[in-house]
């Protein structure tokens, strides 16, 4: 059986939620910019050759966020196993021998888990909250298409910070709003656009780093609020975006960020735990 790629809400919700109850389903969250999901694509393909019995879906993370949300997609690559509508495993990473010693494990088992197993957790029920999958604690639905807006490893920072916005806003109240926004989060990303939808090249290849280094991330779009993208400038003493800021310290730009990297695989361990 060949690879099935989702095009559609709808068309996954279908596929999740019609299939033969004993049937396993696989699915793979990847993104085309993400280098570790070259490799496994044709791995992929060629288990779904190899396994007729077993339903391989493909989901672009990106271009499917409320499917992506369901299951917590912090990185990719991201696999999930799923049988008569219970998450039976969830792996994060490019590990073939891993995804494959679960595919085989599962296929082995003749009856899924029952719902509500330890260690497994429903997907077809009736709520739309969005819920950590896998952790035995709240239940998802595929078959909604609305759900609770979070972001993919990210905190939504503007909607927090919606009423400190003001037209006639002073230096001093924009910096002190400034200061805030860097703190929102451990790690904070002033880009063009969203993690899902960049709106400049160089925004979209510090998100590809961030995820590809698994570091979870709140964002500012600076599109929206000129005010922030005009005082961040001089805020950060940096001219262009997008900004990177850790534990509400500026730690600079695309490329200075490729070469902290560069110097030091550990960089944003370090710079989280304040030893840079």
């Amino acid at each position: 059986m060949s690879v099935i790629e989702i095009r559609s809400e709808e068309q996954f919700t279908e596929l999740t939620s019609q299939s033969d109850p004993k049937q396993l389903i696989a699915l793979y969250f990847h993104t085309p910019w993400a280098s570790p999901c070259v490799q496994m694509n044709t791995v992929y393909t060629t288990l779904a050759e190899a396994n007729p019995s077993t339903v391989f879906i493909s989901i672009n993370a990106e271009d499917h966020p409320q499917i992506s949300e369901i299951f917590d997609v912090s990185a990719v690559p991201f696999f999930v196993l799923i049988q008569n509508g219970t998450i039976l495993k969830e792996l994060s990473g490019a590990d073939p021998k891993e995804f494959i010693t679960s595919l085989n494990q599962f296929q082995e088992q003749s009856t899924s888990y029952p719902s509500g197993a330890p260690g497994a957790a429903a997907i077809n029920s009736s709520s739309t909250s969005t819920s950590n999958a896998g952790n035995g604690n709240g239940n998802s639905s595929i078959g909604q298409t609305q759900f609770q807006s979070q972001k993919i490893n990210s905190v939504n920072a503007q909607q927090q910070n919606q009423d400190a916005e003001s037209e006639s806003e002073s230096e001093e109240k924009l910096n002190e709003r400034l200061k805030k926004l860097t703190s929102a989060a451990p790690v904070m990303l002033f880009m063009k656009g969203t993690p899902a939808s960049p709106q400049c090249g160089f925004s979209r290849q510090l998100v590809a780093i961030l995820r590809e280094n698994q570091v979870r991330f709140g964002f500012f779009d600076i599109l929206k609020d000129d005010g922030v993208r005009q005082g961040l400038k001089k805020f950060s003493d940096w001219p262009t975006f997008p900004q990177l800021y850790i534990n509400g310290t500026f730690q600079g730009g695309l490329d200075i960020i490729k070469e902290s990297i560069e110097d030091d695989s550990e960089f944003f361990n370090k710079a989280l735990n304040n030893e840079i």
